[in-house]
């Protein structure tokens, strides 16, 4: 997601977003709302590590060889299908934030 997305979701600036990412530590409530609009749990983002989605891409490399489908972490339709519904929240977020600015022109 873009940190204008999350932004106007949040309903704060974009520098607002930018130095969050750049920070340390963060509120709890604010974590708790980060992780609504990202759609993830606040643990999740706390417990996020690199190392961890490293492994996980190379045992999922390492499974391929074996060409075993069992083997994988996910099916790759179920990824697409993942895929193609977080592009159209993000669609439906662009149409939303459209609305609400010819709203405002309107009223002027």
């Amino acid at each position: 997601m873009k940190q204008e997305t999350l932004a106007e979701q949040l309903g704060i600036s974009q520098q607002a977003v930018s130095k969050m990412e750049q920070s340390e530590q963060v509120e709890d409530l604010t974590l708790e709302r980060v992780a609504k609009a990202l759609g993830v749990t606040s643990s999740a983002i706390k417990n996020f590590s690199e190392d961890a989605i490293f492994n996980n891409i190379q045992h999922n490399s390492d499974s391929a060889t074996n060409n075993t489908i069992v083997n994988y972490m996910f099916s790759p339709v179920d990824k697409i299908v993942e895929l193609y519904d977080a592009l159209l929240k993000s669609e439906r977020q662009k149409v939303a934030l459209l609305e609400k600015m010819i709203e405002k022109l309107e009223k002027k």
